[in-house]
């Protein structure tokens, strides 16, 4: 018998925005690594994975970055994939999305308006 608990599901631009990063992240690693167009089935699973974690994130729009989360929810597989594919897309996101990776380098809150 499994219970299941009713999470709010979060759709906020913060969540869209980070959803649609980690997507792009996830594509350039594709893309680099597995020389795909689209993304392959391993590539698929992790992005899926990853977008459903964001979707429910107990913090919602008032997150910080997943590395800096006290509450680690990805699975330990996923956690090691996904660091993999940020360490490797990082450096090309500011090639090919370069104001979004600007925007996603966190500021300290003595910078912030």
């Amino acid at each position: 018998m499994t219970i299941k608990v009713n999470r709010q599901l979060n759709e906020g631009p913060k969540i869209q925005k980070e959803q649609d990063i980690v997507t792009k992240m996830i594509r350039i690693y594709c893309k680099k690594k597995h020389h795909h167009k689209g993304l392959c089935n391993e590539c698929q699973d992790l992005n899926d994975y990853a977008l459903k974690r964001l979707a429910y994130c107990k913090f919602g729009e008032v997150k910080t970055a997943c590395a800096k989360c006290p509450i680690h929810c990805y699975k330990p597989e996923y956690r090691q994939r996904i660091k993999g594919v940020m360490r490797f897309s990082g450096p090309w996101m500011l090639l090919y999305h370069p104001i979004e990776s600007i925007r996603h380098i966190p500021l300290p809150n003595k910078l912030r308006k």
